[in-house]
């Protein structure tokens, strides 16, 4: 339940068009509901001001649209993360407004938009096979309510590129840098901004990139202050944690 159907629920018990057992009926489900096969958290979004998001890697197509069916009876947005098409079928049949974001791997349902910021969050990649886990980034990002600009394939074995937008990328309150092979970008851009910069190491890289590790230790092993580390393809969790800083 979000902040909004809260209030409605409590304008109409002020208002006289709902009693109070009513009411707590509908606020039975407070904090969370027990399906049997999850325990969905109907309090997030009041306790942290977005909802819970479905990752949806390891669940099932059914487990998955009645998660999300769930979730959207009490909020507009719902995200789906690492999810199949077979998934977004699934969810579509009970949320016809879903869509499905296929780069990205998001199931979306954006119902109410949320109020965009003026504030604009940068997403870069060093290679073009980094824009899956950017678009999980960038998708995150506008579901909860940012602009973003995405500039893509930027990396260091041709820093020239990189030069050429780098007023696009100053002009951002955030900036998000994805990157696999040897992840060199973060500390590049982390050295010619002065805002924070959210490193995002990706499992792209042949053998010695170790599924993204080797991007990962040099990411946080970082010369370039104000850098910060998410996990290994954890676009969702750069997305979120730009949209919080910029709701400050």
């Amino acid at each position: 339940m979000d902040n909004k159907h809260l209030e409605q629920l409590l304008e109409k018990v002020a208002a006289g068009e709902m009693t109070a057992a009513e009411a707590m009926e509908a606020l039975k489900t407070l904090p969370f509901e027990d399906l049997d096969f999850v325990n969905i958290d109907n309090h997030r979004s009041l306790r942290t001001g977005y909802p819970e998001t479905v990752f949806c890697q390891g669940k099932t197509d059914e487990q998955i649209a009645t998660i999300m069916a769930r979730l959207a009876e009490n909020s507009d947005n719902v995200i789906g993360t690492r999810a199949t098409v077979d998934a977004y079928k699934a969810v579509k049949t009970l949320l016809p407004e879903a869509v499905y974001h296929a780069a990205a791997g998001m199931i979306v349902v954006n119902r109410n938009p949320i109020l965009q910021s003026d504030k604009v969050v940068a997403v870069i990649t060093a290679g073009t096979a980094d824009i899956p886990v950017a678009e999980e980034a960038a998708i995150t990002a506008e579901v909860l309510g940012n602009q973003v600009d995405r500039i893509y394939d930027v990396g260091v074995a041709g820093i020239h590129r990189l030069f050429a937008k780098l007023t696009r990328i100053r002009e951002a309150n955030v900036v998000i840098v994805v990157a696999g092979m040897e992840g060199a970008l973060a500390s590049v851009v982390g050295g010619l901004v002065d805002k924070p910069v959210i490193a995002v190491p990706t499992s792209i890289g042949y053998g010695a990139n170790l599924g993204g590790i080797s991007a990962l230790l040099s990411m946080l092993n970082s010369c370039a202050n104000g850098v910060g580390v998410v996990n290994i393809d954890n676009g969702f969790g750069a997305g979120y944690l730009a949209a919080s800083i910029n709701r400050l």
